[in-house]
């Protein structure tokens, strides 16, 4: 399935039905007075957060969406029956904006959380209402209101609990591959990830977390360079985030300028990103020789005075993945607050 984390749709709430104007008529009662009864509410149009769908890709396909309209009042005081709601159904982390104003109607974090995005028309009202002592037979009514109509922008945010970021072919499909479940992409040359990829990364048998491979930025991305103008957005719902460093590029370029590269990208997006926790993965150490592995990382280190930790692995050779995915698991429980588990659960 095509992974779409934008789309645009139109959405329409159902109309009010309208009161009807009817009067009573027996054999035996040949003016028996006004009995029109109200009409029926329309029906409202949901957006509801479900789990089991992870894109967007139904709403680049069918962009209208109609609720259902309330039925008309009748004769006999009898209410016209109210228009059924409309839910459509979200991946979780699904934000809905009003395409028009560009505000934020929702924020759909949760499985199972849902907002109304456009709100049923009221029901009209029957001429039975308006009987008083002076008007006995009255001939008003009041037509059901017009449901809501917007255009929506829905823009689908990855929640994960871990991102991966870095300059293309940094090793991020390699790492999260071998570190989870997933399977994306894995190859010789750069942009082999053109979506998000989630995998869990399961470090006992009860403690796990999630993990995103995020498409490689490059420089001028914030700007729109690149695939990483599309998945920016993403990095922003993770509350960890693993810079992937290739130590030995192939195209010879400098370490310590590639993070700088994706630093000024990360910040250039939004300054938030930068006061996030950000921990330095020096990934291919596999292709230097051992004698030259840690000089090469003390100076990448130095060079760029990181103040953060900082992680030597490898993810062909799995190297030094344990120690990233413990500490990882205990820094995520810390900021949630659980209780830190013994290894007994493994």
């Amino acid at each position: 399935m095509k992974f779409v984390d934008e789309a645009k749709v139109y959405v329409e709430a159902g109309k009010g039905g309208n009161g009807a104007c009817s009067f009573l008529r027996l054999k035996f009662m040949p003016f028996g007075g006004p009995d029109g009864g109200d009409g029926g509410d329309g029906g409202s149009v949901f957006l509801r957060a479900d789990e089991s769908i992870n894109t967007l890709v139904d709403y680049r396909y069918i962009r209208s969406y109609k609720a259902d309209n309330g039925e008309g009042g009748s004769g006999q005081n009898c209410t016209g029956r109210s228009g059924e709601d409309l839910y459509m159904r979200v991946p979780v982390g699904t934000m809905v904006y009003d395409d028009d104003t560009g505000e934020l109607i929702a924020d759909l974090t949760a499985a199972g959380q849902s907002a109304c995005v456009a709100k049923g028309g009221r029901h009209g009202i029957g001429n039975l209402h308006f009987k008083s002592s002076v008007n006995r037979a009255p001939r008003r009514t009041i037509p059901g209101a017009e449901g809501e109509k917007r255009n929506l922008r829905l823009e689908l945010k990855v929640l994960a609990d871990v991102g991966l970021v870095g300059m293309p072919n940094a090793g991020k499909s390699t790492l999260i591959s071998v570190m989870s479940a997933a399977r994306p992409k894995v190859a010789d040359y750069p942009f082999t990830t053109l979506y998000p990829y989630l995998g869990v990364v399961r470090v006992s048998r009860y403690r796990s977390f999630v993990i995103a491979d995020l498409p490689g930025l490059i420089e001028g991305a914030a700007e729109g360079a690149g695939l990483g103008i599309r998945f920016l957005k993403h990095v922003a719902r993770t509350r960890l985030i693993f810079h992937v460093v290739d130590v030995a590029p192939i195209d010879g370029t400098d370490p310590v300028e590639n993070v700088e590269t994706i630093s000024n990208e990360l910040g250039k997006y939004s300054e938030d990103l930068l006061t996030k926790e950000r921990w330095l993965v020096l990934n291919k150490i596999d292709l230097l020789p051992e004698d030259e592995v840690e000089s090469t990382c003390q100076e990448i280190v130095k060079r760029l005075n990181w103040q953060g930790k900082v992680f030597i692995v490898s993810g062909v050779a799995k190297q030094g993945l344990d120690d990233l995915m413990q500490q990882a698991m205990r820094y995520l429980e810390g900021q949630s607050g659980d209780a830190e588990k013994e290894d007994w659960e493994e």
